[in-house]
């Protein structure tokens, strides 16, 4: 893969979390490559393909192992299968069709394939984040029998979007790829033109990229999918028939290519920055709970920092990508092994290769991640301990405000967790932390200021929604 595709034109200023240090030094370097060749060797997985953005730079694209029967050396320009992957582009696809005025995520079904069960009661929203109730047609992780055979968006309609619901719409999230293939017939109603042409000029042209249709690549020209039978041999897999993967799986590409898009995620380029962040909102459900899954992706927190992932299989095939917006990170694991998990587990080493290093002025932050939440317990209590807050702090702690804080938090019931959402940082003299909070079902945000040091007081300690 050309790395001109990330040849990036922003300064590293505008970056999030940007690293001053961007490319991988020798050490790093040194231990990627052989945490790749471990899990590889454990596994029995034939190939990797990785590519590792830092900074703004794609600072790492590399493959090890096998490709194929045909190709018995791996290239970082060969296009491995995303599968599940490509879920986040069609998102981002009725986003862009939504800014033209040609649709409203919130829009119902109805206004296009009336036959869809629940078609007057799911909307565009519920398809992408898996609250439709539309029964999924593809659970298991193998290949069935009719999979044989192609098949057409419409005959996966017919046989499984016009089932009986499996729960109300907009109460339930369960993954369905049946949802994702009802979202593409309908881009492709109000686009005026097939997925992959969308696809190409709104999103793919832009970032001087080229993925491929998935079915385009089961051949001795592309990487080759690989299963294994508990723990038998490692056996070439058959590709399902054409047309199964269709919307909601349906690219291949390099992990390059991937780490272009991640790049424009980083940088909110592309899209319209509200695009990205609607994308990246976890969905609630109708009890006002949520699972984490947004538009085509999951939003969370790892390790005290968020990230946004998904991953993706096909017959064959497993990936990963995962992106730490704040930091300015990602990582895109492609394998051509259906087993093992090496495409997560890669991940993870990975980040804890790669990642910044947290900057705190603090030595010990399981310290004041406990201050912060006995301090919160005391407001909540209607108690507050002048020593612990600078003046300007206990300016804003009136007696109005500790009033308010007490009576609102006291009613959601017991603090049950208090995390951390990113590392500290610096900003005015003070050392900034934010927090989630968990109070039942109910999250909420921390955002505090303190005086440096272990000790230092708090100079802000705001509570407010998630």
């Amino acid at each position: 893969m050309r790395k001109t595709i990330l040849t990036i034109a922003l300064s590293l200023a505008l970056l999030p979390g940007a690293a001053l240090s961007q490319q991988l030094t020798a050490d790093e370097v040194k231990a990627i490559d052989a945490a790749v060749a471990a899990q590889l060797a454990a596994s029995g997985v034939p190939s990797a393909q990785v590519a590792v953005l830092r900074g703004g730079e794609l600072v790492l694209d590399r493959a090890w192992g096998k490709a194929s029967e045909a190709i018995p050396v791996a290239r970082s320009d060969l296009p491995y299968q995303i599968a599940s992957n490509s879920k986040q582009f069609l998102a981002a696809l009725l986003l862009i069709l939504e800014n033209d005025g040609k649709l409203r995520l919130d829009d119902k079904v109805a206004k296009w394939l009336p036959q869809v069960s629940g078609a007057d009661r799911i909307t565009l929203r519920m398809l992408l984040t898996h609250t439709s109730g539309l029964q999924d047609y593809w659970p298991q992780d193998y290949s069935f029998a009719d999979m044989e055979r192609p098949v057409t968006p419409e005959e996966i309609v017919r046989r499984w979007a016009m089932k009986p619901l499996d729960y109300a719409p907009g109460t339930r999230r369960q993954y369905s790829n049946t949802g994702y293939v009802v979202a593409g017939i309908i881009a492709e109603q109000v686009g005026g033109k097939p997925l992959m042409q969308q696809f190409h000029d709104r999103i793919f042209a832009p970032l001087g990229i080229r993925p491929l249709v998935v079915d385009d690549t089961n051949g001795p020209a592309f990487p080759q999918g690989y299963h294994r039978n508990a723990l038998g041999p490692v056996r070439a897999a058959a590709p399902a028939g054409r047309g199964w993967l269709w919307a909601a799986g349906e690219l291949a590409m390099t992990a390059a290519e991937l780490a272009a898009w991640d790049q424009a995620r980083i940088e909110r380029s592309l899209l319209p920055r509200e695009d990205w962040e609607e994308m990246e909102r976890p969905v609630r459900l109708a009890d006002g709970t949520t699972t984490g899954y947004a538009l085509g992706v999951t939003t969370h927190l790892v390790d005290g920092r968020r990230v946004v992932d998904h991953g993706g299989e096909s017959v064959g095939f497993l990936s990963q990508n995962s992106v730490w917006v704040d930091d300015g990170v990602a990582v895109v694991v492609l394998t051509n092994g259906d087993f093992g998990d090496v495409q997560n587990e890669l991940t993870g080493e990975i980040a804890k290769i790669i990642l910044p290093k947290a900057e705190s002025a603090d030595t010990d932050e399981a310290e004041r991640t406990a201050d912060a939440r006995a301090t919160l317990r005391a407001l909540i209590a209607g108690q507050l301990d002048p020593a612990r807050f600078t003046a300007n702090a206990q300016y804003y702690f009136t007696a109005e405000t500790r009033g308010d804080y007490a009576a609102s938090l006291r009613k959601l019931g017991p603090l049950s967790a208090i995390t951390p959402t990113r590392a500290p940082r610096l900003r005015g003299g003070f050392v900034n932390r934010n927090f989630s909070l968990q109070f039942g079902k109910r999250r909420l945000v921390l955002v505090t200021y303190a005086e440096p040091g272990e000790t230092g007081r708090w100079e802000q300690f705001i509570v407010m929604p998630d």
